[in-house]
């Protein structure tokens, strides 16, 4: 419960402190600097009221609103920590200074991250080794794409593009995607079809859904709208050629040699769907035989993949690394233990792509992502 809170508790703090803090330190100011300071913060109480009407557009409101947050409103949080520092340890108007230059660079930074950091396509190389990989699949190359989030991308089909250039160069043996490929709804997958249509795996290209791709943030309501919003999903994916697993598993051989994988549908924590199912998804396989499963949430991981299968890795997304990495540390971190990049529990694994895109057009050190992932026997 008090994980759930947290974020909008950091919020208040974030947006109010800094606010009364810099009023009394401009408490012989005239009216007009007193007031210019408070523009940002006061700006966001007509955008809620607009989101909250439906009187705008709820996806900019949101952008917009993240844009003040993201851009004005923790860098004055963040001078307000220095300066308050600095008076604390005796260094008087030292803090002021310092904190002006650190809530500039980060105000520099949130500009950089709005304007290119969401474009800025990387490669991660990832080799994972196994006693129980078959020797036919030594050297099996998939490569796991996450959360693309199209509808922020309308903004920048070419990036896309560029995703899938790179992703088809790495000549993979498999593309999977891990999940959540629209914002909420089915309109944005349409116009990136023709893009998304030329992936290209030898053992082809496979996709499980993600609690986005159930279109509950999106514009359909009523349960009949939704339902056929998502069927609306999945069939687009399929006209791209993609094998959607839905709660099911594709065998593939080599010589004698096989490898399943495996996909649930999204399986998170409240308020998140729950709707894999891991029994149904491992049926007609063999025992003993090497399971890659595709699973959107995690947090499935720990709480039933690993007490109630014997599935070697477990191939995730969801996170975004809250699409803000500075050093290693990210806010995902407040929220979940597994985030990013690889997780261990004995022989079994589970990696954290931290995905492509993001509800809003933003990253920075959290860059989009494109992981190749290459297995090896030990």
């Amino acid at each position: 419960m008090f994980r759930s809170i947290l974020p909008f508790i950091l919020l208040i703090v974030i947006i109010v402190f800094p606010d009364i803090y810099i009023s009394r330190l401009l408490k012989g100011a005239q009216v007009w600097c007193k007031f210019l300071h408070l523009v940002p913060s006061l700006s966001l109480i007509p955008l809620f009221i607009l989101l909250i009407t439906g009187t705008i557009d709820r996806y900019s409101a949101a952008i917009i609103i993240f844009g003040i947050i993201l851009c004005l409103a923790i860098p004055k949080f963040l001078f307000m920590i220095f300066s308050i520092a600095g008076r604390l340890i005796g260094f008087g108007s030292a803090g002021n200074i310092i904190g002006y230059c650190i809530g500039g660079a980060f105000t520099f930074a949130a500009l950089f991250g709005l304007s290119f950091g969401w474009k800025l396509v990387t490669v991660r190389e990832v080799a994972l080794s196994f006693e129980d990989l078959p020797e036919a699949f030594e050297g099996y190359k998939i490569v796991q794409i996450s959360d693309w989030h199209l509808g922020t991308y309308d903004r920048s089909k070419e990036t896309i593009e560029k995703e899938v250039q790179k992703a088809n160069a790495l000549n993979p043996d498999a593309i999977v995607f891990t999940g959540d490929i629209v914002n909420g709804d089915p309109e944005e997958l349409e116009a990136f079809i023709p893009i998304l249509s030329k992936l290209s795996a030898k053992d082809g290209v496979f996709s499980v859904m993600g609690n986005h791709d159930y279109c509950m943030y999106g514009s359909a309501r009523g349960e009949a709208a939704i339902k056929a919003s998502i069927g609306k999903i999945q069939d687009m994916e399929r006209s791209m050629g993609w094998r959607l697993l839905l709660n099911e598993n594709e065998v593939i051989t080599r010589g004698n040699d096989s490898l399943a994988i495996v996909g649930v549908e999204n399986d998170g924590t409240p308020p998140f769907p729950q709707n894999g199912d891991l029994v149904k998804a491992q049926e007609d396989l063999e025992e003993g035989t090497f399971k890659v499963l595709l699973s959107h949430d995690p947090t499935h991981w720990k709480r039933k993949v690993l007490p109630e299968t014997d599935i070697q890795l477990t191939l995730s997304g969801h996170t975004h690394a809250m699409q803000f990495r500075l050093w290693g540390i990210s806010p995902s971190r407040i929220g979940y233990n597994e985030w990013a990049g690889l997780y261990r529990s004995g022989e079994r694994k589970l990696f954290v792509c931290t995905g492509s895109g993001g509800n809003v057009p933003f990253r920075f050190g959290a860059w989009p992502e494109i992981v190749c992932i290459t297995l090896h026997r030990k």
